[in-house]
């Protein structure tokens, strides 16, 4: 099992690692977002053929056999398990304030919502304030980088690409000592996540490629600016050309 002290020193070394290859990238100023487009095409026909031969069955099946409010209740459970993870981003981060909101959200989840399965916070007015490692470089100062398909994991940018082992650090069913208990709720997790998303295809038009790179990059700069969106993606791409950097597909 994995000491979570290790977790913290990870933190620190990639965002060493990052910070170098992210100021070398801006030297070479990036004509667009993903210059790497067609190694991520291939990654992504990979994937959307697992994802409709393996999980999305799944998936379905899940949807169709779970009452929605179990449903509702394993979402809520596992999203409440980062709660602590989003708390030390945000001390990362600075943001004091938010994380004492944070830790009360998590403790009333916890405690008057049956272990996160309901989420009292919320109604009690304690709204959700996600934050991830990728967040807390981004703060740091670390440019975002190039947008990139991770095998089975699906989309990402170079940045949250290396935060994602600092993430997994910070699960807590990351130290779950029962391999089959752990290995189980990676799998409920994954499921009820693409159960999840059933729901949202019929909104997907066009290029499908095109289409998901465009909604990951723009939900990871509202969670970066902490909801306070600009015209443009500069603060988190760096500055792009109007005629360079945005052409349509």
């Amino acid at each position: 099992m994995v000491k979570p002290t290790r977790g913290l020193f990870s933190f620190t070394v990639l965002a060493f690692i990052v910070a170098l290859f992210t100021n070398s990238t801006k030297a070479e100023e990036l004509e667009n977002v993903d210059p790497w487009e067609g190694f991520n095409r291939s990654i992504y026909k990979f994937n959307d053929v697992a994802d409709r031969y393996a999980l999305k069955p799944v998936a379905k099946v899940y949807d169709k056999i779970t009452p929605q409010f179990i449903d509702s209740g394993i979402t809520r459970f596992f999203d409440n398990l980062l709660e602590p993870a989003s708390m030390l981003n945000a001390l990362l981060q600075g943001k004091v304030v938010d994380a004492g909101k944070i830790f009360g959200r998590f403790i009333i989840n916890t405690t008057a919502g049956l272990a996160g399965t309901m989420d009292v916070a919320t109604k009690l007015g304690v709204e959700a304030m996600p934050e991830d490692f990728g967040q807390t470089l981004a703060v740091w100062g670390v440019e975002s980088g190039p947008y990139l398909v991770l095998p089975l994991l699906g989309p990402s940018t170079l940045r949250d690409a290396f935060s994602r082992p600092v993430d997994t650090y910070t699960d807590p069913v990351t130290y779950v000592d029962h391999v089959r208990t752990r290995n189980s709720a990676k799998v409920i997790d994954l499921i009820d996540v693409r159960s999840d998303l059933l729901g949202t295809e019929s909104l997907i038009s066009g290029d499908r490629y095109v289409f998901i790179r465009d909604a990951y990059l723009q939900r990871r700069a509202f969670l970066v600016s902490d909801g306070e969106m600009e015209d443009s993606f500069e603060d988190d791409f760096g500055d792009f050309d109007d005629e360079e950097g945005w052409e349509e597909e």
